[in-house]
């Protein structure tokens, strides 16, 4: 078997294709031993301190972090931005953009990022329905797609309108290897909206930010935590050949199998499901072997990439980096035995 870039082995997955070993998909992009598989490239046209404890995002919506001490951050849910989504022309501000020199960007990008090793992936920076939420607060945006769709749609469709040109013409500069969008639109139980309501507002927004992206055959990765099973006909239809982070509250088997030849499913494997129930103490073989069940599990039949990425509280930082770097050395190691890879 001859050998692959770790680009061209990710890249197999489309349309639910074989890789010739199991990629690692990283949120981060983070290479390991050299290699990654895919990442991208930060493009800033808008300032946001949404990830910093107080920060906003670039609608204005403020975030907090959690009492938990988790390295992460929420929408601050004691301030309501939107009470009434009819009031969204008076409340809602568009952000000043900032003057970005994409070609530069890129060339920049270019110094540290190679292009024939690693897919890169940009993509419409946009999550409407979690914006929604955001500004609204979950009650509020949940009964404004009950009770004022077509108000709804109108803001985000507007903010659509904003942001399109940006990200066109940064396709159009960067010519990516993929292109990703990312809404976390259901709980691990299930959707947070009906198929009905997914179909009216969402899927035309969706559709709208992939556009470019199916015009120009690439494919599109589309990040959804939670319970989605019911929405994949929607996702396929508006061009996503690769879903993360395909958690485990779905049933994944019936997944690959129903959508065989269309879609590849990447995670697979929560940290939440899979967390050795001692940590940060844990028993590395038992770990490692957790890995391998996954990995053969969800690889038959291909259209598959592992993804996982472990955390903790704080004083956990040894603990998290070190079953970080198992769990990558054994994908690394056992992914490329379950289809024979010779090719190193």
């Amino acid at each position: 078997m001859a050998k692959v870039t770790p680009k061209e082995n990710f890249m197999k997955l489309r349309h639910g294709g074989t890789p010739d070993y199991v990629p690692f998909y990283s949120l981060m992009g983070a290479p390991y031993k050299g290699e990654s598989a895919c990442g991208g490239i930060r493009l800033p046209f808008f300032t946001s301190t949404q990830f910093v404890d107080g920060g906003k995002d670039i609608w204005g919506v403020p975030y907090k972090a959690p009492e938990s001490g988790v390295q992460a951050t929420m929408p601050d849910t004691s301030f309501v931005m939107l009470e009434d989504i009819a009031d969204w022309t008076k409340v809602v501000k568009f952000p000043t953009p900032n003057d970005v020199d994409v070609e530069k960007v890129y060339q920049d990008a270019l110094k540290t990022f190679d292009r024939s090793q690693t897919a890169l992936k940009i993509g419409f920076d946009f999550s409407p329905f979690q914006e929604l939420v955001a500004m609204m607060g979950f009650d509020g945006g949940l009964m404004a797609l009950y009770t004022d769709p077509e108000e709804v749609k109108a803001m985000l469709n507007a903010m659509v309108d904003f942001l399109e040109p940006f990200y066109k013409k940064a396709f159009d500069v960067i010519r990516p290897d993929c292109w990703g969008i990312a809404d976390d639109t259901a709980a691990a139980a299930t959707p947070f909206f009906s198929p009905e309501i997914y179909k009216d507002i969402f899927f035309p927004l969706y559709s709208r930010m992939c556009k470019i992206a199916t015009e120009h055959d690439v494919p599109v990765v589309f990040h959804n935590c939670g319970k989605i099973e019911e929405f994949l006909p929607f996702m396929v239809e508006f061009g996503v050949e690769m879903t993360e982070p395909m958690q485990e509250v779905n049933d994944i088997l019936k997944v690959k199998e129903q959508y065989k030849g269309k879609l590849s499913v990447m995670g697979c494997w929560g940290w939440g499901d899979h967390m050795p129930p001692d940590f940060p103490e844990f028993d590395e073989e038992a770990f490692r072997q957790d890995i391998r069940d996954s990995i053969d599990k969800y690889s038959v039949g291909g259209g598959y990439a592992f993804a996982g990425f472990p955390i903790g509280l704080p004083g956990q930082n040894e603990a998290v980096a070190r079953i970080t770097e198992i769990m990558r050395d054994e994908v690394h190691t056992y992914g490329r035995k379950v289809y024979g890879y010779t090719g190193e």
